[in-house]
C-alpha cells in the first residue's frame, strides 16, 4: 500500500493543493496545484460531529489534509487521484494525461494512446504495450486475446485450392490414360511416350505438393512443402528441356557420320532428365542441412489473429531453389522458340514456347507479389503460381494433342502425319 497526502493551504486568497507522495522507499514527493474554488464553501461535520469550515472566515485554521489510501494489486500500475482542477477533467481509460507546459500540475490534457498501446485506468500517465498475442479494442482500455488461425481447408480459401488442385491433378492423370491407351498412335509415338509419361506424373505431382500448404503447418509439414515442391518441379521443368533438346537435335542431324548423332541415343533424355533433378535435390539438401524451414506464429500481420505458419528459415536458399528453376525454364523457352518453325509434323517447340511463357510470366509476378504480401496470403499467392504455372503446361502442351487423339483421329494416321511432311522426309520418333 502506498499512502498519498493532499494538504490544502492559502496564499494570496488561493488555495494550493500540497501532494505528498510517499514512495515503497519511504521518499517523499511534492507536487502542487491550485484546487477549485468552490472548496471555499464547503462545510461538513466530522466523525466527532463538530462542524467544519473550509472558508478561512469561519475557522481560523487554514491547513487540512487529505488522506487517499490506494491498495495495490500485483502488476497494477500506480495511479493517484487528485482532486479536478478548474482548467482539467480527469481523463477516460484509453488516454494519458499530458502536461501543459507553465499550468499548475493538476491541468493537463487527455491524449488518446498511440497504437499499440492501451490505458485500463482513468487519469494514466502512461499508456502501456499489450502484449503481441493480444490486441486493443477499439476504445483501447483493454486487451483481448487473439485468435490463433492458418489457412484451414474447411475454410473458404483452403475448401477453393484443395478443390482445384485435387480436379487438375485428375485431369492429368486423365490425360496420361488416354496417352497410355493410344501410345501406338503417331501423334504419341512423335512425342517420346516415355518422357510424356513422366512430364504427365510429375505434373499430376505438382497439383498436389499445393495441399502441403493447407492445413495447420508442423514440423513435417514445413520441411516438405518447399523441397518436394521444389524437386517435383524441376522434374517437370528438366523433362520439357529434354523433349525440346531432343527434338532440336534430331532435326539438326545430318548424315549417318555426324558426331551429334550420338545425343539421340534413347538414354540422353533421361539423363538430361536426371542431371537436373540430381542439382535441385542438391540444392534442397544443402537447404534442409543448414537453414531449414520451421512452423512460425506470426503475430504482426493481423491485428487481430495469430497467423500459424512456416518460416523459410533461409531466403537465400528459397530464392536459390526457385531461380534454379526459373534458369531451366528459360532455357527451355529460348531453344524451342528458336526451333519455333521446325515442320508442324513433328513439331512440338511452338507448344513447348508458349507453355514456357505461361510458366515464366507467372513465376515473373510471383515474386513481387510474394513479397508484398502478408499471412494467409504468402501461402494462397504460391499456392495459385504452383496451380497456374502448371495448368499452363498441361494446356499448353497436352489438351492440342488430345484433341486430335480423341475427336480428329483422321489426323492421327502414319499417311496424314507424312503428307504433313517434313522437309527431309525423314520420320523420327522422340
Amino acid at each position: 500500500m502506498r499512502r498519498s497526502v493532499f494538504s490544502m493551504e492559502q496564499q494570496e486568497g488561493q488555495y494550493l493543493c500540497i501532494k505528498e507522495q510517499v514512495g515503497m522507499d519511504g521518499v517523499q514527493y511534492k507536487k502542487s496545484g491550485k484546487l477549485h474554488s468552490y472548496l471555499k464553501k464547503i462545510q461538513f461535520k466530522n466523525e466527532a460531529g463538530d462542524q467544519v469550515f473550509v472558508d478561512e472566515n469561519r475557522r481560523p485554521e487554514t491547513q487540512y489534509a487529505i488522506m487517499n489510501y490506494v491498495f495495490l494489486n500485483k502488476d497494477t500500475d500506480i495511479l493517484f487521484y487528485v482532486p479536478s482542477a478548474v482548467c482539467s477533467k480527469s481523463c477516460p481509460a484509453g488516454f494519458r494525461k499530458s502536461t501543459l507546459e507553465g499550468k499548475a500540475a493538476c491541468c493537463f490534457n487527455c491524449s488518446p494512446c498511440s497504437e499499440g498501446e492501451i490505458s485500463s485506468q482513468m487519469n494514466a500517465e502512461q499508456c502501456i504495450k499489450y502484449p503481441e498475442d493480444e490486441y486493443p479494442n477499439e476504445q483501447r482500455d483493454r486487451c483481448l486475446p487473439k485468435t490463433v488461425t492458418f489457412l484451414d481447408v474447411n475454410e473458404p480459401w483452403g475448401t477453393a485450392v484443395t478443390a482445384v488442385a485435387v480436379s487438375l491433378s485428375f485431369l492429368s492423370v486423365l490425360v496420361l490414360w488416354v496417352f497410355v491407351k493410344f501410345q501406338t498412335t503417331p501423334i504419341v509415338k512423335a512425342n517420346n511416350r516415355n518422357l510424356s509419361y513422366l512430364l504427365l506424373t510429375s505434373l499430376s505431382s505438382c497439383f498436389l505438393c499445393s495441399l502441403l500448404f493447407v492445413g495447420r503447418p508442423t514440423t513435417a509439414s514445413c520441411l516438405l512443402r518447399q523441397t518436394v515442391f521444389a524437386v517435383v518441379f524441376t522434374v517437370a521443368v528438366s523433362s520439357i528441356l529434354a523433349k525440346t533438346i531432343i527434338v532440336v537435335l534430331a532435326f539438326r542431324v545430318t548424315g549417318p557420320g555426324s558426331r551429334m548423332r550420338m545425343f539421340l541415343h534413347p538414354r540422353v533424355p533421361y539423363c538430361v532428365v536426371l542431371i537436373c533433378s540430381g542439382i535441385q535435390g542438391l540444392f534442397c539438401a544443402i537447404w534442409l542441412g543448414t537453414h531449414p524451414p520451421f512452423p512460425e506464429a506470426d503475430t504482426r500481420s493481423e491485428s487481430r489473429h495469430i497467423i500459424l505458419t512456416c518460416n523459410e528459415g533461409s531466403a537465400i536458399a528459397f530464392y536459390c531453389v526457385l531461380g534454379y528453376m526459373g534458369f531451366l525454364a528459360l532455357g527451355s523457352f529460348t531453344i524451342a522458340f528458336l526451333a519455333r518453325n521446325l515442320p508442324d509434323a513433328f513439331n512440338e517447340t511452338k507448344f513447348i514456347t508458349f507453355s514456357m511463357l505461361v510458366f515464366c510470366s507467372v513465376w515473373v509476378s510471383f515474386l513481387p507479389t510474394y513479397q508484398s504480401s502478408k499471412g494467409k496470403a504468402v501461402m494462397i499467392v504460391e499456392i495459385f503460381s504452383i496451380l497456374a504455372s502448371s495448368a499452363g503446361l498441361l494446356g499448353c502442351i497436352f489438351i492440342p494433342k488430345c484433341y486430335v487423339i480423341l475427336l480428329t483421329s483422321d489426323k492421327n494416321t502414319p499417311k496424314q502425319i507424312k503428307s504433313q511432311g517434313h522437309s527431309r522426309g525423314k520420320n523420327f520418333s522422340f
